[in-house]
């Protein structure tokens, strides 16, 4: 029993070498691929590597994962792992077998590009060497001894020879060094372009520099090549190698690196203020639209070789550089300056400088200028037709136009009439040249000149401006007194009427106060009227009343004095009687009156106390000593006399004095008068 289990066990032993050894069965993992190669067979493989119809050799289908039944020795196989393409790669594919390359061709044919059918593609056609189609992301399994596909991670295929191996890393160095691995993407915030040069296909004809657009019509899908990415479609077209004049805008592009390269350049920007004028160097001739009068060129339209008529507005364009030029031309205001130290925003005139004026009076001053220009935009095709670009324009037409235009006008005038006549010399220029530059498509705007200067070493053009700048200081100062008379006059007037109405609230009360008495005065003045007629009005009833009291005590009075007069009278004529009887008596009036004198004047003396005798002698008349005039008491005393020595003496003694004459007279006169009054 144990025998047999042992023979049994031996005969399964060999059995399974036996079926190891010839082959009959073969497990494929799921993950690999099984190459089949017949090792004999009755038909040879006369062509080719790849046996299509049974022959020895590589087999074109693969075993897929599984257990297998071969004959016998017969076969041999190559397990080989499936190939992956991770994503974000590109696969390259390089053909064992399939037809020879034309001369001049680069990259093989296809067919179709489904390399897991090497039947079909060996049938189609296809062409052995590098191929065209390029193996995008996942996995495929891919009869590895027809083809052989090199990825950026490894390369997937049976090695063969040592001479294909040489070929196969020079691919794999080439796509790396083209960054062909991956996919191209043209990433929509840098504002980037693709221009793409085609290595395969037929070559331009001769003069030209860029193929032609081909191929770019979706609807038409043998031709369409979906932006170089299908290179079969591309060739049917008719597409030929070199650079292409379609570019690439933004997006991801799965290009095959060794049939189309790229080359990523900025976008032509077009900023506002300006124009893009688009001289194209490729493309069919076109008619003329410049006329037969403008000699300077063609302008032809859009798409055709030359300068097109229609220029590019401010905007972004994917033009391809290398099939033309875009020259800018600004549209805004062009400010060219002839200072050497200075130039404007646009760089035209930096290789500008002063312009070097001789004068009438022989100075040498260099005249600072600045010139504002402005194109209209229709015109700047004409422009740059006429001159390539605006910097030679500036340069070659402008810069001597206007340095001859003002050295002209300097021969006319004196330095200092070069100063001072500086807005009439703009104005004359601003409206001389005008016409000039619209000969040229220009518009002038405005001539702007600056101060004139000399060199360094020469003060004669600074003298002479410091005597200028002297001159109007003074008058500027004496504009300055005069504006500070007429503040300081102002100030006084702002400070009267701030104390006017500092103090206004005071004249306010105080005219209010004089209206307020001036009122009360009316008031009083009223009442004095009134207690005036009042008064008045009393007084003469008062009057009245006194009149009539007057009159009434007048006539008592009348009475009472005529009775009072009459008894005077009476009573004087009684008196004058007794008098004169006394008169008689003493012997005459005038002793009477003598006597009546002395007695008053004795009484005098007594009532004064004065000395009887007079310490001092008195002369009542005439110088001292001269024996000459009577006194008042000389004549007293004389009348004395005259009475005791007889009227006789007296006589003669009153003669002798005019003034005891005089006081006799009045004595006598007076007792006329009393005794006339006593009589009547």
């Amino acid at each position: 029993m144990l025998t047999i289990i042992l023979t049994i066990t031996i005969s399964t032993l060999v059995l399974a070498i036996l079926v190891r050894v010839s082959g009959v069965i073969r497990f494929i993992p799921n993950n690999r691929v099984g190459v089949v190669e017949k090792l004999f067979g009755t038909r040879p493989l006369r062509h080719g590597l790849i046996a299509l119809d049974g022959e020895t050799g590589y087999q074109p289908e693969v075993l897929r994962g599984g257990f297998h039944l071969f004959p016998p020795f017969q076969y041999r196989i190559h397990q080989a792992p499936l190939v992956t393409i991770p994503q974000g790669s590109i696969g390259y594919v390089f053909a064992r077998d399939g037809l020879p390359l034309s001369p001049g061709q680069t990259l093989g044919f296809s067919a179709g590009g489904d390399f897991q059918d090497v039947r079909g593609f060996l049938a189609r056609h296809g062409q052995k060497g590098p191929q065209r189609a390029v193996l995008r992301e996942g996995t495929y399994a891919i009869n590895q001894a027809q083809f052989v596909v090199v990825t950026r991670e490894r390369t997937y295929g049976l090695m063969m020879d040592t001479n294909e191996d040489k070929v196969i890393s020079s691919l794999a160095r080439t796509v790396v060094d083209r960054r062909g691995f991956t996919p191209l993407v043209i990433h929509d915030d840098k504002d980037l372009i693709g221009i793409v040069t085609v290595h395969e296909g037929p070559s331009l004809p001769a003069g030209e520099i860029i193929a032609p657009i081909v191929g770019d019509n979706p609807a038409q899908i043998a031709t369409y090549h979906n932006k170089f990415q299908e290179p079969e479609h591309f060739l049917t077209a008719r597409g030929m190698r070199g650079r292409q004049l379609q570019v690439l805008a933004e997006g991801t592009y799965c290009i095959n690196c060794l049939f189309a390269t790229v080359e990523l350049q900025p976008k032509t920007m077009i900023e506002v203020g300006e124009v893009g004028v688009v001289v194209s160097y490729t493309g069919d001739k076109g008619e003329d639209l410049s006329g037969t009068a403008y000699s300077h060129g063609e302008m032809v339209e859009r798409g055709k070789r030359g300068v097109w008529s229609e220029p590019l507005l401010p905007g972004k364009y994917p033009f391809n550089t290398y099939a033309g030029q875009v020259r800018k031309v600004p549209t805004t205001n062009i400010i060219l300056k002839w200072i050497r130290s200075e130039a404007g925003s646009h760089r035209l005139d930096e290789n500008l400088s002063e312009i070097s004026l001789i004068t009438r009076d022989a100075f040498q001053p260099k005249l600072p200028l600045s010139v504002v220009i402005h194109i209209d935009y229709r015109q700047a095709p004409l422009v740059i037709q006429r001159f390539g670009d605006i910097k030679k324009l500036v340069e070659q037409t402008l810069d001597p136009m206007v340095s001859a235009y003002f050295k002209d006008i300097g021969q006319t005038m004196t330095l200092i009439e070069l100063i001072h006549n500086r807005a009439q010399i703009q104005k004359r220029a601003s409206e001389e040249m005008r016409s000039k530059f619209a000969l040229y498509n220009l518009d002038l705007q405005e001539v702007l000149i600056g101060t004139p200067a000399s060199d360094k070493d020469d003060r004669s053009i600074e003298t002479i401006l410091d005597q200028l700048r002297a001159r109007q200081v003074a008058r500027e100062q004496i504009e300055t007194y005069q504006r500070q008379q007429a503040a300081a006059t102002t100030e006084r007037e702002l400070r009267e009427a701030q104390a006017r109405a500092t103090v206004q609230s005071d004249i306010t009360k105080s005219e209010l106060s004089i209206s307020i008495r001036e009122n009360e005065g009316k008031a009083e003045f009223a009442r004095s009227q009134q207690n005036a007629q009042t008064i008045r009005i009393l007084a003469e009833a008062e009057s009245d009343k006194v009149k009539t009291m007057a009159l009434g005590e007048a006539s008592r009075i009348k009475a009472v004095a005529g009775a009072d007069a009459e008894r005077a009278a009476r009573l004087g004529v009684a008196q004058a009687l007794a008098i004169e009887e006394q008169v008689r008596a003493y012997g005459g009036p005038r002793y009477q009156l003598t006597q009546q004198v002395m007695e008053r004047f004795a009484a005098a003396v007594e009532r004064s106390g004065a000395a009887l005798v007079p310490r001092v002698v008195m002369n009542g008349g005439g110088s001292p000593g001269t024996g000459g005039g009577s006194g008042m008491i000389e004549v007293l005393l004389g009348m004395l006399m005259s009475d005791k020595l007889g009227d006789g003496a007296a006589d003669s003694t009153t003669a002798r004095d005019p003034a005891a004459v005089e006081l006799g007279a009045r004595l006598r006169k007076e007792t006329a008068k009393a005794l006339g009054a006593t009589s009547g």
